[in-house]
């Protein structure tokens, strides 16, 4: 993350992101797949032993050696027909424009109540001894168990996470970087995808 300065002054929180180039690697077609969809991969330097052998001759059929990254998007109507090889590159996108990103959260580990699901705790004074537990999960006549989805302590973050709405303040088409408003998830240096908002 960075800042950037607007034409009246205001700094705006942005992140970077070195979104591409990406190819296709294979179009899905309802005859040969069922459904219709691209996949696109991430034209990045891979060593070659790095890729197994299935992976290798797929990528060799497009054209895309060094394409680690694959991802799946499915097509709508009139939304273009693209080939194996076809380019995709970080100028369709325009500033003004509103753009989710997914990725993975950082991982936190094993985390307790307070931390994880932001529960207020015990009394820390006065004798108490309740300050970080959970307190009561659930009911012992009925129903006699703890219902599924009961906040718990357990492993935080590391999941898959969608930023929603995020506008483009800068397309930068010569080194493939897009500038958006605000944080994204995961480290830095980290994968995501960019899609088009879709609310």
């Amino acid at each position: 993350m960075t800042q950037v300065f607007q034409s009246d002054g205001q700094a705006v929180p942005v992140t970077l992101l070195k979104a591409g180039p990406c190819m296709v690697v294979q179009r899905k077609t309802p005859t040969t797949d069922g459904y219709d969809a691209v996949q696109i991969g991430l034209m990045e330097f891979v060593k070659p032993r790095r890729l197994n052998k299935p992976l290798t001759g797929h990528l060799k059929k497009a054209g895309a050696e060094g394409s680690k990254f694959l991802r799946e998007f499915p097509l709508q109507e009139g939304a273009g027909d693209f080939k194996p090889g076809d380019r995709v590159l970080v100028d369709q996108f325009k500033p003004k424009d509103k753009v989710d990103v997914i990725g993975v959260s950082k991982g936190r580990g094993f985390a307790g109540l307070v931390k994880r699901h932001h529960f207020r705790g015990g009394a820390d004074t006065h004798g108490s001894m309740f300050h970080r537990a959970p307190g009561s999960i659930g009911a012992s006549s009925f129903p006699s168990r703890v219902l599924p989805g009961m906040r718990m302590a357990g492993h935080m973050g590391n999941s898959q996470v969608t930023v929603r709405n995020l506008e483009v303040i800068q397309v930068d088409a010569e080194d493939n970087v897009l500038v958006v408003k605000g944080a994204v998830p995961g480290p830095n240096g980290g994968y995501v995808v960019v899609r088009r908002s879709k609310r």
